[in-house]
């Protein structure tokens, strides 16, 4: 019986996993193109491979070839986490948006400089936070000339998950910020709304202290200045929250 879309794009990252890193790593051994082929068929996943025994380093250089969803056909490349091992804080956005897609590096667009911002008026240096996604690939659809943001759907959010336990297993936080929807019912449930419980401590066996706020793309949408200048002041304290947490680690 011949392989479905599905299970050859499995399969190639079956292959390409294989051909990237050598046996004790994330070898042959590990990644069975039987699994990989079982799994496409199940749901789309990019557990079979994460390393065993991962490290940031190891960790990107893995992502880099995943094939796990069909969101890698049209992004440029994989845009994996970034930030210190030792990092106390972690915060989960939903996914790299144009500038990141060209850059391979999170928040580095607009919303990435509005984050900025916010962070240095709580109190909080860039430096001291590990920023990554909950979807490793560019979802877009075109308008023009225009690479126009898409939302993940669940399915390729699943797909990516391993990936972003993989992160938070290395990173160990002691407070997870997810920012906006997509993050937050990724890793608090499909039920968790934003709009009810952001800038609330929520209890998670992902870390000591979890919280959940709007994404900054969202503040970046506002309608007039006045709103913006609002929204902006909301976030803000929303992070003063968690600057004072980080003074008492």
């Amino acid at each position: 019986m011949g392989l479905d879309h599905a299970e050859k794009r499995g399969a190639y990252a079956g292959q390409q996993a294989c051909l990237s890193f050598g046996k004790g790593q994330l070898g042959c051994g590990e990644v069975k193109l039987r699994e990989v082929f079982r799994v496409t068929r199940e749901r789309w996943s990019a557990a079979p491979l994460v390393p065993s025994h991962p490290t940031l380093s190891g960790l990107r250089e893995a992502a880099r070839g995943c094939r796990a969803c069909p969101l890698w056909e049209r992004a440029t490349q994989t845009v994996f986490g970034a930030g210190g091992r030792d990092a106390k804080v972690v915060f989960v956005g939903e996914q790299p948006g144009f500038e990141e897609d060209l850059a391979g590096k999170p928040f580095v667009g607009p919303a990435g400089k509005l984050l900025d911002k916010a962070l240095v008026q709580a109190g909080i240096e860039r430096e001291e936070v590990y920023v990554t996604n909950a979807v490793k690939h560019f979802k877009w659809e075109p308008k023009g000339q225009q690479h126009i943001h898409k939302k993940p759907n669940a399915k390729e959010v699943a797909a990516c998950r391993p990936w972003l336990e993989a992160e938070l297993g290395t990173v160990k936080p002691e407070v997870l910020v997810c920012l906006g929807a997509t993050a937050a019912q990724a890793l608090l449930g499909r039920e968790f709304r934003v709009s009810r419980q952001r800038g609330e401590w929520v209890p998670s066996p992902l870390a000591s202290h979890v919280m959940a706020t709007v994404h900054p793309s969202s503040i970046l949408r506002a309608p007039d200045d006045a709103t913006r200048h609002e929204q902006m002041a909301r976030f803000v304290d929303d992070l003063k929250k968690i600057a004072q947490v980080m003074r008492q680690l």
